[in-house]
């Protein structure tokens, strides 16, 4: 079960699952998903489509960050693309990663090639979007 209606599809708050993000645009995997209930920008933690790759897009139709998900749905890394710099190795960073559920749960790191080939690829469908 669980406050976010993994059970019944209704939460604690009684929010139907799904109603909490609108989906702003679908490439492959990939999915632009802006948060309904406030102007923050908050990544989804969980995910019931195995595979998905999430891309969080702020009130002012910037990119936030891009979150994936182990085989249970639940979230195992984040790459934020704007905010808040991360300090590593004495220098402040962005963008930067988070692994883990929770943010910055396993330590904040450089983005690895692979990182930088997905931030391409999403600022690329995006601005690709936002020229229609």
């Amino acid at each position: 079960m669980g406050g976010r209606g993994a059970s019944s599809g209704i939460s604690d708050k009684g929010k139907v699952y799904g109603s909490e993000y609108s989906t702003l645009l679908k490439s492959e995997n990939i999915k632009f998903v802006k948060y309904n209930d406030s102007k923050s920008a908050k990544t989804p933690q969980e995910t019931m489509t195995k595979g998905r790759v999430y891309v969080t897009v702020n009130d002012s139709g910037d990119l936030k960050a891009i979150t994936y998900y182990d085989k249970s749905g639940k979230r195992t890394k984040q790459i934020d693309i704007s905010g808040k710099p991360h300090k590593i190795d004495g220098k402040w960073v962005l963008p930067h990663s988070h692994y883990g559920y929770f943010h910055d749960e396993k330590g904040t790191f450089k983005p690895s090639k692979s990182d930088n080939d997905i931030i391409d690829k999403v600022i690329q469908l995006w601005n690709n979007k936002r020229k229609r």
